[in-house]
């Protein structure tokens, strides 16, 4: 039998008087997923969110959230879903240990659910040294695994996580993916935003929003295989020489390079067909096929809507 989606949204469009946050979105999300939300600052991700939370009303269109109208069962919905937001929100003077029983008391768990929950997440997240440790006086990698402990308590079948490793050291990043990951093994449905391209390779799908539009939904390599991100009739090449600077200003003066960037410790561009490139060619300088990325993909379709507007 199909499997009913997690999260269906139709046409959802949310307004602030008269300026529009999210424009007529549509999208699912399927039980297990992990989904990526991105888009740059104001784009309309949190905004989203909040309303599948149940916490916004939509100007027009409908969302379901595990089956229920978010509009007309909010309660019930935010009573089902785990939620991380963007800032730390747990309370800062408690103890680990006193947020971790303040929620349980939230959500209506019974002692020997509390002592039987909490156990499973101390002993999956690592916290429990810092149990007595108020919550404030975390390091940022804490501070997230105590909001995930606290977004779990219930066992929520989805989890919003909005941006939930701004901010974080690199290893407090990834360790915290490892755990995502384990709650997706258990059938968790994750929608994340993040600003981070790394991060959303890691996702099975990903929505692009952009000036409140939703305008692009796929797996990483759907999307990178999307004909305008390579048109036909050009290629990427990724470039690596000793005077990256002086190289990128050679490419950036030529009419048959039509982007060109420095990407960690080389440069991509986007080339016609018919340019080899030779003449750049020289000691210490390779030249070599590129696959496109996300970062490509986002851009291209960013700067897709502006041409069209």
């Amino acid at each position: 039998m199909p499997t009913s989606p997690v999260i269906e949204i139709c046409g959802a469009t949310i307004r602030f008087g008269a300026f529009t946050a999210v424009d007529e979105v549509s999208l699912n999300v399927m039980p297990g997923e992990v989904f990526g939300l991105l888009g740059p600052n104001g784009s309309g991700k949190t905004t989203l969110i909040r309303a599948l939370c149940g916490l916004l009303p939509f100007a027009k269109g409908s969302a379901t959230v595990l089956g229920r109208d978010v509009q007309r069962y909010a309660e019930e919905v935010r009573q089902s879903i785990g939620y991380m937001s963007q800032k730390f929100s747990l309370y800062a003077d408690l103890t680990a240990q006193e947020n971790m029983d303040f929620y349980c008391g939230i959500y209506g768990l019974s002692n020997g659910q509390r002592k039987t929950r909490q156990a499973e997440l101390i002993h999956l997240t690592g916290i429990e040294p810092y149990l007595d440790r108020r919550a404030g006086r975390l390091s940022g990698g804490w501070k997230q695994r105590l909001s995930l402990v606290c977004a779990l308590l219930h066992r929520p079948k989805l989890v919003f996580l909005d941006e939930p490793t701004a901010g974080v050291d690199p290893v407090a990043r990834r360790e915290l993916w490892d755990l995502l990951f384990h709650l997706a093994g258990e059938g968790i449905t994750l929608v994340i935003t993040t600003h981070y391209m790394d991060e959303a390779e890691r996702c099975g799908r990903v929505g692009y929003l952009h000036l409140s539009k939703l305008l692009v939904v796929g797996s990483p390599d759907e999307l990178k295989a999307l004909p305008n991100v390579t048109p036909q009739g050009k290629k990427r090449v990724e470039i690596v020489g000793p005077d990256m600077s002086a190289l990128l200003a050679c490419l950036k003066g030529r009419p048959h390079v039509h982007e060109a960037t420095i990407f960690g410790q080389a440069i991509r561009a986007l080339v016609d067909d018919g340019d080899a490139l030779s003449d750049i060619a020289g000691p210490g300088i390779i030249i070599r096929p590129a696959e496109p990325n996300l970062e490509d993909v986002f851009v291209t379709m960013a700067k897709s809507q502006k041409n069209a507007a």
